[in-house]
């Protein structure tokens, strides 16, 4: 048994039913970058799991220079509020149990726009993946959303604790980046008419890049002026990021402004085509395939592995897996949320 099922149960409960996490890693500048995305502890919760797409390797890379990593995980209103401190360590050396492995804790229907199996199996640019183990190393939580404003509870992991290594570097160097990069005003604008709420990531004192979610926001002709929950732990100061939903992400730097934080915006990041039309996870463009497609055989030969053989047959879910369809399920009536939570790539 892993010692978060030491945590509250309705703590330990939302991290196995919970579906989106926002994921944030250290960039080589030392800057801290938020990926919200699908993650999927391990059965007996001793890590939780994530991918990223094997064309899309950077927030891997990432890891595997700085292990340092912050996840935070929210639920319903009345649930609690869990950001964790954790160690990640990549595992590329086997594609094609990642891809199985991604397809069994994650599914396809949300992220189809209604093609079968038979049509989304060929997306082999998306089911090839890298799989990011994330065992925790401190947890900390609020009994609800609430709560925020109070000083949260701490779990911390066993003295001694021996954290996993990612797998070997694989030879050469990832490709740079073939998506567009806009001038930040303009995707500034439109993350503001988006309504999707914005995420703040900054390094805390030991180093981790911990995400938390702004309470209210307001554009500035600098960036962005936050409202951050008092009850956060860490100094909401120095090298940032800003994400909304992962579909427009700024980097810049954070400062107290009052009793607000001014995130001034040095750029906005490079747009995969897929967060401005979400049909494309599955059907790409000819051009957007093209690129993912040349990034894909150039990140697999350099891993020394062939492309993976999607089944014809998408794999029986996990018990974990079911648990979270369960919770999307119960939402959807309620809050509209569906399994499109997957449109949110990475």
């Amino acid at each position: 048994m892993s010692g978060l099922h030491d945590l509250p149960a309705a703590v330990s409960g939302l991290i196995e039913s919970g579906v989106v996490a926002e994921f944030s890693t250290v960039s080589a500048a030392g800057i801290p970058i938020d990926t919200p995305t699908y993650y999927f502890p391990a059965d007996d919760m001793s890590s939780i799991d994530l991918a990223t797409g094997l064309p899309n390797p950077a927030k891997a890379e990432r890891v595997r220079r700085n292990p340092k990593v912050g996840l935070l995980i929210e639920g319903r209103p009345e649930e609690p509020v869990v950001v964790v401190r954790a160690h990640g360590a990549v595992r590329d050396s086997d594609i094609q149990a990642n891809a199985v492995r991604y397809l069994a804790e994650t599914g396809y229907k949300g992220i189809s726009h209604g093609i079968t199996w038979e049509e989304a199996r060929k997306a082999v640019t998306y089911w090839s993946r890298i799989i990011i183990e994330n065992k925790p190393e401190r947890v900390y939580w609020w009994e609800n959303h609430a709560a925020l404003d109070s000083p949260p509870q701490v779990w911390s992991a066993e003295p001694g604790t021996v954290f996993p290594v990612s797998d070997p570097a694989p030879a050469g160097r990832m490709k740079k980046s073939a998506w567009p990069v806009r001038p930040w005003p303009v995707v500034a604008r439109e993350a503001v008419e988006g309504g999707t709420p914005a995420h703040l990531s900054v390094l805390d004192d030991d180093g981790y890049p911990l995400p938390m979610r702004a309470l209210d926001f307001s554009l500035t002709d600098d960036g962005f002026l936050l409202r951050l929950p008092t009850g956060t732990p860490w100094q909401l100061k120095g090298r940032a990021s800003l994400t909304f939903a992962g579909f427009r992400t700024f980097v810049g730097d954070a400062g107290p402004d009052g009793d607000r934080v001014l995130f001034r915006v040095e750029r906005a990041l490079p747009q995969h085509p897929a967060t401005l039309d979400t049909k494309q996870v599955l059907q790409p463009s000819e051009d957007t395939l093209a690129k993912a497609r040349a990034r894909l055989e150039h990140e697999a030969s350099r891993r020394g592995q062939s492309l993976p053989v999607i089944p014809a047959d998408p794999p029986a879910r996990t018990r974990l897996a079911l648990a979270r369809q369960a919770r999307i399920e119960s939402d959807a009536p309620i809050t509209g949320i569906t399994e499109d939570h997957g449109n949110r790539t990475t």
